[in-house]
């Protein structure tokens, strides 16, 4: 991981290999940001004209290397795009210095050291650079030839090693406060990057499970895994219904944080299919490629968790982890199969890959049984909601408006573009089945509302819930951008971190 630390060296006389500054789009040409302006002293305030000589315009995610100054111990210069320049008297957001970050600490890649000079107006200023840089410093090389090093096999190029934050107050509690903040939630986001990008054939249920544990047990989290016996024994025939094809068998895993001091309960529950193949419904050629990432709503929900310990955050957050790998077979369930769910209704599989609302059911009402004062559901759970939001914005469903514009708000806050989908009563007949209580499919159109309608039937009565669908944001299959690299994101992660930190707070009703 990236170090990191506030400085209040001037930028001519810190070592490194770089300072990065900030250049936004100004009505006539790039304008320079605030925290650079020793740097532009030291061009005689024309900077802003050499930068537009070399092509830059200020543009989001832009990036211009130029020779520092003479008098600076850093040899590099990297201005990076902040986009539009913003109205007089007000400041760069929060989501722009992390994309700003992000892309700096990435063009930076095989640096030992960059001193980041960005605009810091307030300690939550600091936080966003600070979040975006150790999230654009991240680098998935486990199975390179030179993982072990911590290289890139292909370029030879190590993540970014430290980051100095100029204009921080190391001595500044807020500041302090801000950087440390930042330095949990990524680390962890980081985790679920690395989960959601190992192969298959390395993360099974039984392999995230351990991971889960041990973590567990450094943080001071407890931790119950559920094994086939028990889930036998316990009656979650969803889960195990998903996961009766594969060798390696579903797991439970239930990670409780408590803090003293709290008045309040979250769970978080997380759809973990460590491989989905599609079962007997196979998936068509060209779809299978990438369902290592099918566990990413409970990699959200494993760091989230996490994070929450780390932070000490004064409320209970319980993650639970329906994990199993969802493998053809002659034991995996098959299109017409019943299954008697942990809640007790039955449910007609139509579909063998409409397997994630199945765990999720089973998790759901076991995580309802505690009565917590609201659950919420992360899942890639179906392609309509990509068809319908594009594969940056994840959908959230609730049964309480107020719960689901608190959600929107909270990962527009931290960053996380979603949007507020229904729920319409009408599709719900589209499940009816003449042999069980319900179907595991329903109309094709509104399919990921119809997904939504299948889980509110598992969410104990009088309890607020919400479902995340996060399937189009979960993995980045095209170019990096901002601090969002190719592969695992660490999807929603942040909103749930928040969501946590609100209702310590007793801001989230």
């Amino acid at each position: 991981m990236t170090a990191l630390t506030l400085s209040t060296a001037a930028a001519p006389g810190l070592r490194a290999d770089a300072i990065v500054i900030g250049v936004a789009k100004g009505a006539k040409g790039p304008v320079v940001a605030p925290g650079a302006e020793a740097v532009d002293k030291a061009y005689d305030g024309r900077l802003a004209g050499v930068l537009e000589t070399l092509g830059a315009s200020g543009a989001e995610g832009e990036v211009t290397k130029l020779p520092a100054p003479s008098g600076f111990k850093a040899p590099l210069v990297v201005a990076v795009g902040l986009g539009a320049e913003p109205e007089k008297d007000a400041q760069f957001d929060g989501e722009t210095l992390r994309k700003a970050a992000g892309t700096a600490a990435r063009a930076l890649a095989g640096s030992k050291k960059a001193a980041f000079a960005l605009p810091l107006t307030d300690a939550a200023d600091a936080g966003a650079v600070a979040e975006g840089a150790l999230l654009g410093a991240y680098s998935f090389d486990t199975y390179k030839e030179n993982g072990k090093s911590g290289k890139d096999a292909k370029n030879g190029k190590a993540p970014l090693t430290e980051v100095a934050l100029l204009g921080g107050k190391p001595r500044d509690k807020a500041y302090k406060a801000a950087v440390e903040r930042a330095t949990a939630v990524s680390e962890e986001l980081n985790r679920a990057r690395d989960l959601i990008n190992t192969p298959p054939n390395d993360l099974n249920p039984e392999s995230f499970a351990a991971v889960a544990q041990t973590a567990a047990k450094e943080h001071g989290i407890k931790a119950q895994v559920l094994d086939v016996k028990a889930l036998e024994k316990g009656g979650y025939g969803g889960i195990l219904g998903v996961g009766v094809g594969s060798a390696a068998g579903p797991r439970l895993v239930k990670l409780s944080y408590t803090h003293a001091k709290a008045k309040k309960h979250l769970a978080f529950v997380g759809k973990g299919i460590t491989y989905d193949s599609g079962g007997i419904s196979l998936k068509p050629a060209g779809h299978n490629e990438t369902m290592k990432c099918d566990m990413s709503g409970a990699a959200a929900v494993f760091g989230a968790v996490v994070a929450a310990a780390r932070l000490g955050l004064e409320v209970n957050v319980t993650g639970w982890l329906a994990l199993a790998e969802n493998m053809p077979s002659g034991t995996a369930t098959r299109p017409g199969d019943v299954l008697r769910m942990y809640s007790g209704k039955t449910v007609e599989v139509l579909n063998t890959d409409a397997e994630g609302r199945l765990v999720l059911a089973d998790a759901l009402w076991a995580a309802s049984e505690e009565k917590p004062d609201a659950i919420v559901d992360v899942a890639t759970l179906t392609g309509a909601m990509v068809l319908a939001l594009g594969n940056r914005t994840f959908g959230v469903m609730a049964n309480d408006e107020a719960f689901r514009t608190a959600i929107v708000e909270a990962s527009e806050e931290v960053g996380e573009a979603s949007w507020p989908m229904p729920l319409p009563d009408h599709l719900r007949k589209g499940m009816d089945s003449p042999t069980a209580d319900i179907a595991n499919m329903g109309e094709r159109m509104g399919g990921g509302l119809v997904a939504g309608l299948f889980l509110r039937e598992f969410v104990g009565e009088g309890i607020t819930w919400a479902h995340l669908d996060i399937a189009g944001p979960a993995f980045n299959e095209q170019g990096p951008f901002g601090y969002t690299p190719k592969g695992g994101t660490g999807s929603a992660v942040r909103t749930l971190v928040r969501l946590a930190e609100l209702t310590a707070s007793g801001d989230l009703g």
